[in-house]
């Protein structure tokens, strides 16, 4: 199976887990969804791979989902719940670091083998989390902040509080995503490749973003539509 077939199959499944943990949990459930993407993706991130004539970092697939789920939460749910998920991918990927280079002090028995390939992969873990982190808090906050102004603006232009929410879904993860590419190819990778690796990785995670926000609007509208559904339900039998 080629690098393509196993990104486009990672889209389908990781955007239809996202509704269907919506489905089921709630709010909770992309709460929990944020906690596993940002883990996940900071590990996956260590690959590099070539795909669609790019070379680019795996990861971004998961890391898009995050402000999909971002989004859904501030449409459904409201700003103070898609603030909480994304407080709770920050604590839980500090909690992560931390226990992840614990770790590596433990001596390893004898016959113990995986020590040597949990040190290759966590040694390097610090520096790409933190600076994921970072960026994760700053891209998801400005996510957060400009979907609402988006929604202000067209609520404010329309006098229809559920008009365009195909703008203020994309007009604010694709200028998020931008800040989110340029800062953590610069903070992740900056000494690791020359710059036109770098320059090559920020570009290319930045098209996958695009394609993925574009594509993730659809799945906006269907959760909204599964939400209403669902309020319809419990009034009726309240």
């Amino acid at each position: 199976m080629t690098n393509e077939m196993l990104l486009l199959g990672s889209l389908v499944v990781l955007y239809g887990a996202v509704l269907l943990w919506f489905y089921l949990f709630g709010a909770g459930g992309l709460t929990a969804f944020t906690v596993f993407a940002t883990i996940a993706a900071n590990i996956e991130v260590l690959l590099l791979v070539d795909a669609f004539g790019m070379e680019m970092t795996l990861g971004n697939i998961l890391f898009a989902t995050t402000f999909l789920v971002t989004d859904i939460l501030s449409e459904t749910m409201g700003k103070k719940a898609a603030q909480r998920a994304v407080w709770a991918g920050i604590c839980a990927n500090l909690l992560f670091i931390l226990v992840s280079q614990s770790w590596l002090l433990y001596v390893p028995s004898p016959n113990d083998w995986a020590a040597p390939a949990m040190r290759t992969v966590f040694s390097n873990t610090p520096r790409m989390m933190l600076s994921s982190l970072a960026v994760y808090a700053i891209a998801q906050i400005f996510d957060v902040w400009l979907y609402h102004k988006w929604w202000a603006l067209t609520e404010k232009r329309t006098g229809d509080r559920r008009a365009w929410l195909w703008l203020r879904n994309n007009g604010s993860t694709l200028l998020s995503q931008l800040v989110n590419a340029m800062l953590f190819t610069l903070f992740a990778f900056y000494g690791t490749y020359d710059w036109g690796t770098l320059l090559s990785i920020a570009l290319s995670s930045y098209v996958i973003f695009i394609f993925t926000s574009l594509l993730d609007t659809p799945v906006v509208y269907l959760a909204r539509r599964l939400h209403d559904k669902k309020a319809g339900r419990t009034a009726e039998t309240v």
